[in-house]
């Protein structure tokens, strides 16, 4: 059963969403890429990695995070 919006909702009464179009901007199937943040010196040593290689930093880290996962379900 649906609640009665209260007073102290966020969304102020003179928002009208009247012309709206529902799923106007979904696609399906798209992907997210989450943003991940490193410490300043872990960023720096994959920097350094990836660039010895002539790779993106994001390969190093996949690829450092991929032997990790395999080295856990090992131990499972």
């Amino acid at each position: 059963m649906a609640q009665k919006p209260s007073q102290t909702d966020d969304m102020p009464t003179e928002v009208d969403f009247a012309g709206g179009e529902r799923g106007k901007f979904y696609q399906s199937g798209a992907r997210f890429h989450l943003p991940v943040y490193l410490d300043e010196s872990v960023l720096a040593v994959l920097t350094a990695a990836a660039q010895r290689k002539g790779v993106d930093v994001s390969d190093i880290a996949n690829e450092i995070l991929r032997r990790d996962i395999e080295s856990a379900q090992a131990l499972l």
